[in-house]
C-alpha cells in the first residue's frame, strides 16, 4: 500500500476526469477451490479497486460519488468466528481511515446507493466485469444481464482508468523494478536446474516456489515447456530431452506490481549451430527495441520494424524470400511470430486488458488490424510516453499444424520456404521477454539485474549445476 495521500489523490483526479456520475468499484470475494470454505490464498484483489481504495480485505465495494464529492467504502465487519480461524482484521471504517475515505457503511447500503442514482437518472459508472459473482451482484443492482455488462460497461469511466493506469508514477516504477529483481532469482534458478531427464514440472514448481518465497506469488501461471511453438505451453510431467529447448515464460506479483520474462534455453547447457542462428535473430529483434523505443514513437511501428529485421535474417537462412515489405505487408513473418511485440504491464501482467485492448493498447490514432493473422493479436500499438512500461517479446516458432495449413492453402507461399520449414517442424520455439521502461529520451529495462540471455551467458549459468 502507498501513502493515504496517493488514494486521495488518484480519486481527485479521477473525479476530474469523469465530471459526473456515481463510480462503483467492484472489490473481489474469495474464490472457493472445492467447497465454500476451502478459498484459494491469498485472496486476488480487483487492480482497478487496489488503484484508488488500496486495500485487500475481500468483500469491499468502493464508491465516488461524482456530483456530492462523497467517497464510500462498503463492506461488512467481520465477527469473532471469522477471527477464530482468520485472525483479527481492522474494521472497515479503520480501512477507509487508511486511504483516506470518511465515509463507511455495510455493503447494504449499496443497493440503496445505486437505486437512488438510478431513480435520480444519474449515471452509475462501472468497469467491465470478469467474476461471476461480481456479475450477479451488478444484475441485482442494476437489472443488466451478465451477457450485457462488458458492453453496458462505462466508457468514459474505462478511458479514465486506462488513462491513469497507464503512466506509471516514480513509487510504482520502484516496486516494479523489484518485481523483476524477483523474475531475475526465478529465471536464473531455472537455467541452473535445467537438465537432460529432469522433468518440466519439477523446474517449473521450483522456480513457482521462488515466486511463492520472496514475493505474494506468481503474476502468472508459470509457461515451462519444450514445445516452444505453443505460445502459452504447461509444464507437463514430460522429462527434458538433450538436444532441445525449453521456453521458461515467468513472473511474480510484488506488492500488487507485476514482472513477466521469458527466457530460452538448450537442455544440454549447449546451443547446436541449428539452435543458435536462429536465437541470434531473436536476440537481435530483442535488442533493437531499446534502440528504437521511446516516447512519441508508435509501438505499432516498433512492432513492424522488428518484423522486417526478422524478416531478412530469416531470408539469409533461407526460411523466407522474395521482397521484405512485400512479405511483412502480406504477413507472411507470421508463420513465425504470430503474435504482437508487448503489451502493457503494471499491476496486471497484462496490464487492464480486461477493460478492452482496444482502448488499452490502441487510441483514436491507431487501430489494429483484426482481419490479418498476427497482426490481429497486437495487443499494444500506441505512442508510447514516458512512464509507460511495455514487455519487448519477439520470438520465432515453428509451429507443425499452422505449416501444413499454409502450405495446403498456398498462403504466402512468394515468400516461404516451405520445404525447408519441414526440417524445422520438431525444432520448437524460442522467446526472450524483458520489460522495459519508457523514459523521457528513451527507454530501459525494468529490475537491477539482467536475466542472462545472450548465448554464452546463458551456456556460463548453465553450466553452474
Amino acid at each position: 500500500m502507498f501513502s493515504k495521500e496517493t488514494y486521495i489523490r488518484r480519486r481527485a483526479e479521477l473525479k476530474r476526469l469523469m465530471g459526473k456520475g456515481l463510480i462503483v468499484f467492484f472489490g473481489n470475494n474469495e474464490v472457493p477451490m472445492n467447497y465454500p470454505a476451502n478459498t484459494y490464498a491469498p485472496m486476488t484483489q480487483d487492480s482497478s479497486f487496489l488503484y484508488f481504495f488500496g486495500q485487500h480485505r475481500e468483500g469491499l465495494v468502493g464508491i465516488i460519488d461524482v456530483d456530492n464529492d462523497e467517497e464510500w467504502l462498503l463492506g461488512d465487519d467481520i465477527d469473532v468466528e471469522d477471527i477464530v480461524w482468520m485472525g483479527f482484521t481492522p474494521s472497515v471504517s479503520d480501512l477507509a481511515a487508511e486511504v483516506g475515505v470518511t465515509k463507511t457503511a455495510p455493503m447494504s447500503k449499496l443497493r440503496q446507493v445505486c437505486s437512488d442514482a438510478i431513480a435520480a437518472h444519474r449515471a452509475v459508472h462501472f468497469l467491465p466485469p470478469y467474476r461471476h459473482d461480481t456479475m450477479i451482484q451488478i444484475m441485482d443492482l442494476t437489472g443488466i444481464h451478465p451477457s450485457q455488462q462488458r458492453e453496458k460497461a462505462s466508457l468514459e469511466l474505462i478511458k479514465a482508468v486506462v488513462k491513469m493506469r497507464s503512466t506509471k508514477e516514480p513509487q510504482e516504477i520502484e516496486v516494479i523494478d523489484r518485481a523483476c529483481d524477483v523474475g531475475y532469482l526465478m529465471h536464473t534458478t531455472a537455467q541452473r536446474l535445467i537438465k537432460p531427464g529432469v522433468t518440466e514440472r519439477a523446474v517449473a514448481g521450483l522456480v513457482d516456489g521462488v515466486a511463492r518465497s520472496a514475493s505474494r506469488g506468481n503474476s502468472f501461471p508459470t509457461i515451462f515447456s519444450q514445445h516452444g511453438e505453443i505460445m502459452h505451453g504447461s509444464p507437463s510431467d514430460t522429462p527434458m530431452e538433450a538436444g532441445r529447448l525449453v521456453i521458461c515464460d515467468a513472473g511474480c506479483n510484488v506488492d500488487d506490481y507485476a514482472s513477466d520474462n521469458t527466457r530460452t534455453m538448450p537442455v544440454s547447457g549447449k546451443f547446436t549451430h541449428k539452435q543458435l542462428d536462429l536465437y541470434r535473430i531473436v536476440e537481435e529483434c530483442h535488442d533493437m527495441v531499446l534502440q528504437v523505443a521511446g516516447p512519441g514513437v508508435k509501438y505499432m511501428d516498433v512492432h513492424f520494424a522488428v518484423c522486417r529485421r526478422m524478416t531478412e535474417r530469416l531470408k539469409e537462412l533461407g526460411l523466407m524470400k522474395g521482397d521484405v515489405d512485400e512479405a511483412v505487408a502480406a504477413g507472411a513473418h507470421a508463420m513465425f511470430l504470430p503474435h504482437g511485440l508487448g503489451h502493457m504491464m503494471g499491476m496486471d501482467v497484462h496490464d487492464m486488458e480486461g477493460l478492452g485492448q482496444i482502448y488499452v493498447g490502441f487510441d483514436d490514432e491507431t487501430r489494429p488490424n483484426l482481419e490479418q493473422f498476427g497482426t490481429n493479436c497486437l495487443r499494444m500499438g500506441r505512442r508510447l510516453e514516458p512512464g509507460f512500461v511495455v514487455t519487448d517479446e519477439p520470438g520465432i516458432y515453428f509451429i507443425p499444424h499452422l505449416i501444413d495449413l499454409w502450405r495446403k492453402e498456398g498462403h504466402c507461399k512468394d515468400f516461404l520456404n516451405f520445404d525447408l520449414l519441414e526440417q524445422y517442424k520438431d525444432f520448437g520455439g524460442i522467446r526472450i521477454e524483458d520489460d522495459l521502461l519508457i523514459t523521457e529520451d528513451g527507454c530501459r529495462f525494468m529490475g537491477t539485474k539482467r536475466i542472462p540471455y545472450h548465448p554464452d551467458e546463458v551456456e556460463a549459468i548453465m553450466a553452474e549445476k
